[in-house]
């Protein structure tokens, strides 16, 4: 198992190798000699992305000192967590991990595009970008990690100022204010106040002290008992246990849409209580689930003698709304990255710059002297020929439109957020992609977030009880015996004498497991047959589905090597400088994927490897790139229930010329995917 730091030497100076070709005509070399490192892709400064991830940073990490390296750094890809460097100078690893994480889940496909939008960094949503049930479940989880958890973290603050349990907190909120409110100046007050927060970071702590979201209670303002029992997390609602920092959170949005769901399903059932493959051998054999909730409003109807048959609006109003669909899921997008604009605009992260905060700050101030001047009868009269002229000036502001159009094309793009009073802050994939490219420019890829299959501890988390006491007006002992996991209650030896009675109906479950596992192994197999018999379809389903004791323990692919299959034939994906197309980029050392038929053993170097490319193709030709899925997803359904096993996943490369290249039975597809886009100099768009 290599150390941090353990060194591939991939790229950068190689040895002189004659030409070689393959079978199918395709030529590659090795790179000649340099004198001097070669220039990465992204110092071409495509956008303020690509520049910061080259710039000179003040405070460094492991990956920025790997750059004064010419080989590639492994900075512990198969090391654990708390034995890592930091990583990126000024940002905790796990807050690192936490991005990508995020980052990996959010993102499917990108394409390069040609120049950077107006806002100038890439990473955009497209407006064409297709609407899917997993993409909408994915913005709707990342809505409640940023929104919605902040609305609630703000409504507690609010609810511990209104109880009084800090008394000089709030009593120096509640003169300041009636002070304000008889000298007429409550407005400037309240913008003072808001530029102060934002200008001056040491200030937030001081008018709003943090506390564990879990143990204040929205009614009371006090200290209460977080819902999961124990404190095991600090940032999420429930205060669950978490291995690592963000996945409390990231569960909990998980059950937040899948609560949404059971709730619709039960309504449409007039319940009353208080990337898919082509030809997959799994997916084409089961039912649609979504159909359940409309067939079991179908029978809801006639059991109480509603005719269903003769229902004329049930399609065109399920075609509608799935129209409405997409605008509904870019919409919620916008809210999120809203949010996530201001929150690093207000705290930023290295390596942007913290003068977004002070510009933000410095457009509040002519707010301040304009309401000084400014009397409420006249916000009054402002606003209601506001609103006259609005419902009444429809012939001239559709003039005033169409001329704009003509004059200014995209006029709207310009007056918003992220290209106006937020320009250059990230969101937190922008963010993310950032701090990726950083790794990629100084040859220190960043190792992938951490994982295991064990449980979280079931134990509270490091808490500073001396701030929480002060804070929440509670004692030590109060807080201890709130953050302490309770004590097994009588509830869990009935729970076990109950598991006896049902002893029948998990036996009969496990006769329809263990039939639907070996109907999915049949299928399977009978794609081998069809792979060897010359069935391209076949060949891609080869691999997916790896037996679980081959999955256990398996150490984590990369930096460099990334075993797959393709074409159905085993093999690995390189990204690699070494090898590179015959052409007019062989004089440089430029960054190349391709897949090979032989692989690496162990902590093998690349240097005086020959590996004889199947295909290839320079890192700064690609023009897209998606994650594609390795059997369906009613598929992986019926593989998670029924054989409690992990699909491999595949990922599809587009060239310039427009040649396509899909890898499947990838272990590590999120993290290929993510080299892949962060390594060159190309202007991304997501869809």
């Amino acid at each position: 198992m290599p150390t941090p730091g353990y060194v591939f030497r991939d790229s950068g100076t190689t040895p002189e190798v004659e030409a070689k070709e393959d079978e199918k005509g395709l030529k590659f070399e090795k790179q000649p000699s340099q004198p001097e490192s070669p220039k990465s892709p992204l110092e071409e400064g495509s956008t303020e992305s690509h520049v910061l991830a080259t710039a000179e940073h003040e405070m460094k990490g492991a990956s920025q000192h790997a750059g004064e390296e010419d080989d590639l750094t492994d900075l512990g890809w198969r090391t654990k967590s708390k034995e890592i460097p930091t990583l990126v100078g000024g940002l905790p690893n796990e807050e690192l991990w936490t991005l990508i994480r995020r980052f990996n889940k959010q993102l499917y496909h990108v394409k390069a595009i040609d120049k950077a939008p107006p806002g100038g960094l890439d990473l955009f949503t497209a407006e064409e970008d297709e609407f899917s049930p997993d993409k909408l479940r994915s913005t709707i989880e990342r809505l409640y990690m940023t929104v919605i958890v902040g609305l609630i973290n703000f409504g507690k603050h609010i609810a511990r100022l209104r109880s009084w349990r800090e008394p000089r907190r709030t009593a120096a909120f509640c003169i300041v204010y009636f002070a304000a409110w008889l000298l007429n100046l409550l407005v400037p007050t309240t913008i003072l106040t808001t530029i102060v927060l934002i200008a001056v970071p040491q200030s937030r702590p001081l008018m709003f002290p943090p506390a564990p979201i879990a143990l204040v209670s929205a009614k009371t303002g006090g200290a209460q008992k977080p819902k999961a029992g124990v404190l095991g997390s600090h940032d999420s609602v429930t205060g669950a246990p978490e291995k690592h920092q963000g996945e409390a959170v990231e569960q909990e949005a998980s059950n937040f849409v899948s609560g949404i769901a059971n709730v619709a399903i039960s309504s449409a059932a007039g319940k009353h209580e208080q990337g898919s493959p082509d030809d997959d051998p799994v997916d084409s054999s089961i039912p649609d689930p979504t159909n359940i909730a409309g067939k079991a409003a179908d029978l809801k109807n006639s059991a109480v003698g509603e005719p269903v048959h003769h229902d004329k609006t049930k399609e065109p109003m399920q075609d509608a709304m799935w129209q409405q669909m997409r605008p509904i899921m870019h919409a919620l997008g916008d809210v999120s990255d809203a949010w996530e604009r201001l929150g690093n605009a207000l705290s930023p992260t290295p390596p942007f710059s913290h003068l977004t905060r002070v510009r933000f700050a410095s457009l509040l101030i002519p707010g301040v002297l304009v309401s000084l001047f400014i009397t409420s009868s006249m916000v009054i009269k402002g606003t209601t020929f506001g609103i006259g002229f609005a419902f009444f000036g429809d012939p001239i502001i559709s003039r005033g439109i169409t001329i704009l159009n003509e004059k200014v094309p995209n006029w709207q793009q310009y007056l918003e957020l992220r290209n106006t009073l937020l320009k250059g802050v990230p969101t937190n994939a922008q963010l993310a992609i950032t701090l990726l490219r950083i790794g990629e420019a100084n040859r220190a890829p960043l190792p992938p977030p951490p994982s295991s299959d064990e449980a979280p501890p079931d134990k509270p988390a490091a808490l500073d009880k001396d701030a929480v006491t002060s804070n929440l007006d509670a004692s030590h002992s109060d807080v201890e015996d709130l953050i302490t996991p309770d004590k097994p209650s009588s509830t869990n030896q009935d729970q076990e004498s109950g598991k006896e009675k049902k002893k029948s109906g998990t036996r009969v479950l496990s006769v329809f497991k263990n039939t639907t596992a070996a109907g999915i192994e049949t299928k399977l197999g009978s794609d081998r047959v069809r792979a060897l018999a010359g069935s391209s379809n076949a060949k891609q389903h080869l691999g997916i589905l790896p037996k679980k004791s081959s999955q256990e323990g398996a150490a984590i692919e990369g930096p460099v090597e990334f075993l797959g299959r393709y074409q159905g034939k085993k093999g690995a994906v390189y990204i690699d400088s070494s090898i590179s197309p015959r052409g007019e980029r062989t004089k440089c050392a430029c960054p190349c994927v391709y897949f090979s038929r032989e692989t690496m053993t162990g902590d093998e170097s690349l240097a005086g490897k020959t590996h004889e490319p199947v295909w290839a193709l320079p890192v700064a030709d690609v023009v897209e790139v998606k994650k594609v899925g390795g059997i369906g997803w009613k598929g992986k359904l019926v593989v998670g229930w029924a054989m409690e096993r992990q699909v491999k996943e595949g990922i599809e490369i587009v060239g310039k010329d427009g040649k396509r290249w899909k890898v499947m039975a990838l272990k590590e597809r999120d993290e290929l995917f993510d080299r892949l886009i962060s390594i060159g100099g190309q202007v991304w768009e997501s869809w």
